[in-house]
């Protein structure tokens, strides 16, 4: 069978891609190229590029090493050796990621300068006729797609009818082939990965609301009914399902089981209500849970953080915008309602959530009855407080109705609307750095570019693959579509390979496994290290030379991961410990506190005393003032009184001595002094 690549104007498929990036970044073959890559980027960063453009443009390293005195000619030759004999697609798409982490936005800024078709002047050997991945060859074909179950030859659609097993171009949707029953066409439902097979239940269908429950075999390809019934003897905490037809529920994989939450119903209830269905006894029943339930709802977000359920938004049966939050706790079943600080999202449905390092809930887009949004909201799950962080690189349009999916620190978009035309770009968050690139793009009134269409995240022969389903743009869908995205994360592959149907042309070559392993942790002072560890195996080596490559690869990172885990494990500790410091330094700050306001009161006290003394003093001082005054006034009273007596005792003296000289016959001094004159 021959693949359909019909390409959009926002995307180039590899080594296209790779060659534009090349450009970009400045690899144009020249002397001075060197020089201007590391005018772009930080040393690590271009030596690191360099490496991997001469391991896709020439191979491995096999010139002789420089001089030592040759510092930078030595650095340039020690990472180029690093990769070893890493195939050059492994090395293009590595290079294009790492540009794209560091500048997510390139491919906007260069898409002016750069053309859609690239000459083959490059040094691989690629013909106009075929591109090569992996060892695999794909020649030009037509393009092909599906509407409601039907397929339609199209001209403009960049989706690619092809074999998972087979597709060896990252970050292209393609079709692949369905066999068995197929559900209903629908949009809103609910979609879930259980042990390589995607469940499929409820929805919305000509304004019916469905209640059937379907199962995709991710190893087969092939769709099957499940058919259920109500549990007569339920468990403890569990009372019989009446499975009501719902839209616009979650679907949450939960040990073993499904649980399926809130949701539009014909007859709502009062509060979400709680279903799980049994995968081993395929039974439903309702879940009992305790404290308040929220009011019941459709369009919400439900995001498995832990043990825990996260509830943001949607809207009521009356169909009233909500923006509360709550958390069920799976393992007590009891019900919380967050009052969160900060400013929190407006009032939305069908919007999409995420959850980054267990602690941060992302929110982005949604809709209200009049307008959608494109902004980003950050719930930090440990404070409990709302930002608004700003965003960078190619923010996605305002939308609703989308669905998303996080592989590793990235956070996949794909499809929404804004009331007026469906969205065709796949958007892709770093939800590090908060930055938006654009994936792929598709044309054309396809499933991909509609609303209520489902994504979920599984893996295929060891890598993972983003599977959507569904949807509504005008017609109903029930096509399955799947993306292989170059980001890559630590999901491990539960798919085991399986046989191509005869019908498909199997090209994948499994004998050239190629690995990337990207692992990063924090610690210290030195921040985010990311070390990218790179598995790979020549595919033109003799039998003796691939084992023995093999085993010591396998050896090292052996050897790489104890030492990682023995780093993480420090970390750990170190961290323990710093949090216990924290702590007591908390602790006693605290009581440092108390004492500093026990203080402060015991010296306004006295203060206040002090005051009152200084106060009496003066009274006392103005009371002093007075008696001394009054001291100097009754000691001239006294002077006064004293002369007063001694005057009067004088004056009666004298009397006294007349009387008794007469007496005598002494005669008065006055007659005396009469007689003499």
């Amino acid at each position: 069978m021959q693949m359909a690549m019909a390409r959009s104007s926002s995307g180039l498929a590899y080594p296209e891609r790779f060659y534009a990036a090349a450009s970009y970044a400045g690899f144009d073959g020249s002397h001075n190229s060197t020089t201007t890559v590391s005018s772009k980027f930080q040393n690590d960063t271009a030596l690191l590029l360099y490496a991997l453009y001469q391991q896709a443009t020439i191979g491995p390293c096999n010139v002789p090493k420089p001089s030592s005195w040759k510092a930078v000619e030595q650095s340039k030759w020690k990472s180029w050796q690093g990769l070893e004999n890493m195939a050059s697609t492994e090395a293009m798409r590595l290079f294009v990621k790492i540009l794209e982490e560091d500048d997510p936005s390139w491919y906007s800024r260069a898409s002016n300068s750069i053309s859609e078709s690239v000459t083959d002047t490059q040094v691989n050997h690629y013909s106009d006729e075929h591109v090569i991945e992996n060892g695999n060859s794909f020649p030009d074909t037509k393009t092909i797609s599906t509407e409601n179950g039907t397929l339609v030859e199209t001209q403009d659609k960049d989706v690619v009818s092809e074999d998972v097993g087979s597709v060896a171009v990252y970050d292209q949707w393609i079709t692949p082939p369905i066999t068995g029953q197929l559900p209903k066409a629908r949009y809103e439902h609910g979609a879930a990965i259980v042990q390589d097979k995607m469940y499929i239940y409820g929805g919305n269908h000509n304004g019916r609301y469905l209640n059937d429950l379907h199962v995709l075999d991710l190893r087969s390809w092939s769709w099957y009914k499940v058919n259920f019934k109500a549990e007569n003897e339920p468990q403890e905490g569990q009372s019989p399902a009446k499975l009501t037809p719902c839209a616009g529920h979650s679907l949450i994989p939960w040990e073993n089981k499904l649980l399926s939450i809130a949701g539009h119903t014909k007859d709502p209830s009062e509060t979400i209500q709680v279903k799980v269905f049994d995968l081993q006894s395929c039974t439903w029943s309702t879940l009992k849970t305790y404290g308040k339930a929220p009011i019941s709802r459709g369009g919400q977000s439900v995001t498995l953080v832990g043990t825990s359920l996260v509830i943001f938004g949607g809207q009521d049966a009356k169909r009233s915008l909500l923006n509360d939050l709550h958390i069920l706790d799976l393992e007590t079943m009891t019900w919380d309602e967050i009052d969160a600080i900060g400013v929190s999202p407006s009032p939305r449905s069908d919007h999409a959530a995420a959850v980054h390092a267990e602690r941060y809930l992302l929110i982005f887009g949604g809709g209200s009855h009049a307008t959608c949004f494109n902004d980003l909201h950050v719930l930090d799950l440990q404070t409990m407080e709302w930002t608004r962080p700003a965003q960078q690189g190619e923010i996605p349009t305002p939308r609703a109705g989308h669905a998303g999916v996080t592989v590793g620190e990235n956070w996949f978009i794909v499809g929404g609307g804004d009331n007026k035309t469906g969205v065709s770009e796949t958007a892709v968050l770093n939800m590090s750095t908060l930055g938006w690139s654009v994936v792929t793009s598709v044309q054309g009134r396809v499933p991909l570019a509609s609303e209520g269409l489902s994504l979920v995240l599984s893996s295929y022969n060891g890598e993972d693959i983003l599977v959507s389903f569904g949807g509504y743009n005008g017609h109903y869908s029930n096509e399955v579509n799947v993306l292989k995205p170059s980001h890559k994360s630590t999901l491990e592959s539960k798919i085991a390979e399986t046989p191509v149907p005869d019908s498909v042309s199997a090209i994948h070559n499994i004998t050239n496994p190629t690995r990337d392993v990207d692992s990063e942790f924090e610690g210290g002072h030195e921040g985010k290290i990311r070390e990218i560890v790179m598995d790979n195996m020549d595919q033109g080596s003799t039998k003796s030379r691939g084992e023995g490559t093999s085993e010591h690869l396998l050896a090292t990172l052996k050897a790489e991961r104890e030492e990682l885990n023995s780093s993480l494990s420090k970390e750990k500790l170190q961290t323990l410990h710093l949090k216990q410091e924290l702590t007591d330094a908390e602790t006693r700050n605290t009581d440092l506190y108390k004492e500093l306001q026990s203080v402060r009161g015991q010296l306004a006290t006295d203060q206040s005393r002090c005051f009152k003394l200084e106060v009496d003093v003066a009274e006392l001082r103005q009371k002093l003032q007075n008696m001394e005054a009054l001291q100097k006034e009754l000691e001239l009273l006294q002077r006064q009184k004293a002369a007063s007596e001694h005057a009067l005792n004088a004056n009666h003296r004298q009397g006294s001595g007349g009387v008794w000289g007469w007496l005598a016959g002494t005669p008065d001094s006055g007659n005396q002094e009469e007689d003499d004159a």
